[in-house]
């Protein structure tokens, strides 16, 4: 048994590193559509290791248990000869990777070569457990279990939203036609704001084309609607783009800035434009407009004087990654583009950005203040953002550099107070900002130094912000999920049988009450989605709700916004809109409710055709 201990161990360190640095750093598999099934194995497998430690640190199985335990080992080594099969079926394995699985497996094998008469000798005894003691490793083990477990959670969670519909069948995306259509290039599409401008862009009519890393994460956002490319030299000399927006780059909250650090936040963003730059140089007809992006960052660590678009830069890193950023766009210029610069402070949005993580420790009551709460958070509402990327591509005397904030700029401490009146908590908790000095070094002037910027430029050309107000701003993105307007229509499958009654019953609650609910059975009329590139089979899957204001939402939120504007219904709705009962909702539609009611219409579906007659 002491022999086997060494190995088991080697067998957790690397393993934990074979997770961390080649599945989550390398190759970003929890992202990845195309890796669902190896995340599947995974998830089980790790499971089963945390199951292997914890047994082995701490009980030892006798008789049957022994011989269920030995079942167990046999389970992980056929999971891991199909996860060999599945990874070499859909990816490629960097030689580092490959190496360290082989390593691995001889490791695991010279484990069971030691472990089989031990596991003999426990099969004789009788049945039960016997506690035992193994030193420091029992401690070990305890804690390689505690790390499986999580692993696997982390590896259960992303399976399910990998196997998950894709984004633009869940959130369509409905293109209207244009005969004015433009054709705007956007590098970083696939990122928050990215995402954000791209479906905005396609609403308007306009053809889009995103470059991307990630084609995979490009095709789950947006499907048929867009052109994916992973290189410029994808784009002929003859194309036709009028407008780039540039968006790409590492996020800059993350790691430590090392000097490796920086450099590639520098490099994600100059290199990019510097291609796309060169791009603009040798289309036959170039580009109109170059919008890029940029940070308030570019002015440094701020005091509480206002801070317009002439604000100098400062030595310090923040402002230098800026400034090099903006400086590769500028060169765009000498293609005869139209620059604009546009320094965006911090992004609020319900479905990404800071605000989800933001909100998530006030949610539970545990909402702090950051140093003295008096440094200024120059902030702008998503969908500000967006119009001011539309006002920056349509207005030809827009030009230069343009401050993406709010005009009515916060202190940390407001932010953190509004906060907590938004979600009903409190902000009681002070972390100093040594602490975070310490900690994150030059990186926390990001959480605890502030600028107060004003966009003087964007007020005096006549933009008006819908979202100036913090608070209101909050209330928008946080409050209780917005049911659908007066006027909705609810496109449910027909063929269902479930969906069928149930959507007419519903029918029949709102006939009198809340006449301006349409509901449509889908498959009569598939053609009402056509326009957001979904089929039949799209619709046979999901309940759409699509309101007067052409809104689009699908799936669990879709029937909790119909619930809450039902009589009676309202409760249910509140209930499901808990911060816990809506994502295992969610999963709970996506996963169980909605694939079992879609196979068994279609059974149905297949049976009445063979009927005779």
């Amino acid at each position: 048994m002491s022999s086997m201990l060494p190995l088991l161990t080697a067998q957790a360190l690397l393993g934990a590193f074979d997770h961390v640095w080649n599945h989550e750093l390398r190759e970003h598999l929890p992202s990845k559509r195309s890796a669902a099934g190896e995340i599947a194995l995974h998830c089980a497998r790790d499971f089963i290791y945390a199951l292997i430690f914890f047994q082995l640190g701490w009980l030892e199985p006798h008789g049957i248990w022994a011989a269920l335990f030995a079942a167990t080992l046999g389970i992980e080594i056929l999971i891991t000869l199909t996860d060999f099969v599945v990874e070499d079926r859909t990816r490629r394995l960097a030689p580092g990777e490959r190496i360290l699985h082989t390593v691995l497996a001889i490791n695991f094998g010279m484990f069971l070569v030691t472990f089989v008469p031990t596991l003999e000798q426990w099969w004789s005894l009788p049945g039960g457990f016997e506690p035992v003691r193994h030193g420091i490793y029992s401690s070990l083990f305890a804690l390689f279990a505690l790390g499986a477990a999580g692993f696997g959670i982390r590896n259960a969670v992303a399976a399910l939203k990998l196997r998950r519909p894709p984004e633009w069948v869940r959130d369509p995306i409905e293109a209207r036609p244009s005969l004015n259509a433009r054709t705007v290039l956007v590098s970083g599409g696939t990122g928050f704001i990215g995402g954000h401008l791209v479906r905005r862009l396609l609403a308007r009519g306009e053809r889009v084309i995103v470059l991307t890393r990630d084609r995979d994460r490009a095709l789950d956002r947006f499907g048929p609607q867009v052109r994916i490319i992973t290189t410029t030299e994808e784009v002929q000399a003859d194309e036709r783009i009028d407008a780039v927006v540039n968006l790409a780059g590492a996020p800059i909250l993350g790691f430590p800035w090392t000097n490796s650090r920086r450099q590639q936040l520098i490099d994600s963003r100059a290199n990019t434009t510097r291609a796309l730059v060169a791009l603009c140089g040798r289309l036959t007809r170039p580009p109109r407009v170059f919008v890029t992006g940029s940070a308030v960052g570019y002015y440094g660590l701020g005091g509480d004087e206002p801070i317009d678009e002439h604000g100098e830069p400062q030595p310090i890193f923040q402002s230098e990654l800026c400034q090099k950023w903006e400086t590769a766009a500028m060169a765009a210029e000498g293609a005869g583009a139209r620059v604009v610069r546009m320094r965006m402070g911090i992004v609020l949005a319900a479905n990404g950005g800071s605000l989800p993580q933001l909100a998530m420790p006030v949610r539970f009551g545990l909402g702090a203040v950051l140093g003295t709460g008096k440094q200024w958070v120059a902030w702008i509402h998503i969908e500000d953002l967006v119009r001011l990327f539309e006002f920056a591509l349509d207005t030809p005397s827009c030009k230069g550099a343009l401050n993406a904030v709010s005009p009515t700029a916060a202190t940390h401490e407001q932010m953190q107070r509004l906060l907590a009146k938004v979600l009903h908590r409190r902000a009681w908790l002070r972390i100093p900002a040594f602490f975070l000095r310490a900690l994150l070094g030059e990186m926390s002037q990001l959480l605890v130094d502030g600028q107060r910027v004003k966009p003087m430029r964007a007020l005096r050309s006549g933009f008006v912000f819908r979202y100036p107000n913090l608070g209101t701003a909050l209330e928008q993105l946080l409050g209780r999920q917005r049911a659908p307007t007066q006027q909705a229509e609810i496109y449910y499958n027909g063929d269902c049988p479930v969906c069928r009654t149930e959507m007419e019953h519903y029918a029949n609650v709102c006939a009198t009450t809340r006449p301006e609910l349409h509901f449509i059975d889908s498959t009569r009329h598939p053609q009402e989605f056509a326009r957001c590139g979904l089929r039949r089979e799209h619709l046979e899957r999901r309940v759409y709700v699509r309101d007067g204001e052409g809104r689009i939402l699908s799936g669990m939120p879709a029937i909790v916004a119909l619930w809450w504007k039902m009589p009676g219904y309202e409760r249910l709705a509140k209930m499901l809109s808990l911060p816990v009962i809506r994502p295992i909702s969610v999963v709970l539609y996506d996963h169980v409710i909605a694939p079992t009611l879609a196979w068994w219409a279609r059974t149905r579906s297949r049976g009445r055709v063979q009927l005779p007659g």
